[in-house]
């Protein structure tokens, strides 16, 4: 259909959602590394959704986690070097094994699909010890209460500068395209980001058999929830 822009531009190899495999090659690590050793215990078994370059997989590898890294682009994996690289759509995943720790980033618990993210969280209950944690990032309701439709807004991550362009923003959902430039080069993508509440989002993970959400850092960007084996609860209404 002509008049809808790419999902992402700029140079070298691109994923079928148009992330940049550059960058995130350049990205630095924030507190991603330490956020998941603080909640898993030394040696112990990890699956890393989602992967990408293995910028928090390979790291938690040469920590002496046992880290199986699971991605959908073969770009993306080549970067890995210490992590076992696993090429696989998420949705849908079963290795026929489970972990200490499942670690769903890069803000995929807000898809904007809702079958979407019920077949996320259901990877990450599937592969999840009875006794063991999921530890998953999305974009609290404060993050989209701070952008609003207009001029692009500016930062850095380390060597990349980063510009967001948003489209429209009304209480579901984000429509925004995100910029990255470094030295000469520069990548867009095209995204889309589901605005959710709190209520909502553990709802959502209940009908997926994971409860006791909890915060584990300042910006409740980050959160914590376990395996349960109660019956999952009725699917929340869109808008909750």
């Amino acid at each position: 259909m002509t008049g809808i822009p790419p999902a992402g531009t700029g140079p070298g190899a691109l994923t079928r959602d148009g992330c940049a495999v550059e960058v995130y090659r350049l990205l630095p690590l924030a507190a991603e590394v330490e956020l998941v050793r603080a909640v898993a215990a030394p040696g112990s078994a990890i699956l890393d959704l989602g992967c990408g370059t293995g910028r928090i997989a390979d790291p938690l590898a040469r920590a002496g986690h046992r880290v199986v890294a699971v991605d959908e682009s073969a770009q993306m994996l080549d970067r890995i070097r210490c992590a076992q690289p696993v090429q696989a759509r998420i949705e849908g995943l079963d290795l026929g094994r489970e972990f200490d720790l499942v670690l769903l980033a890069s803000f995929l618990a807000n898809s904007p699909d809702a079958g979407t993210r019920h077949e996320l969280f259901r990877a990450c209950r599937r592969h999840v010890r009875p006794d063991g944690v999921v530890l998953l990032q999305w974009h609290p309701p404060g993050w989209f209460d701070a952008l609003a439709a207009g001029p692009p807004i500016t930062g850095a991550l380390g060597p990349v500068a980063v510009r967001l362009q948003v489209h429209s923003l009304d209480r579901h959902r984000l429509d925004a395209t995100v910029e990255y430039r470094a030295g000469a080069d520069r990548w867009t993508q095209r995204f889309s980001a589901a605005r959710l509440s709190q209520p909502r989002l553990v709802a959502e993970l209940a009908r997926a058999g994971l409860g006791e959400v909890a915060a584990v850092d300042e910006n409740r960007s980050w959160l914590t929830c376990r395996p349960v084996t109660s019956r999952p609860g009725p699917e929340p209404a869109a808008g909750d």
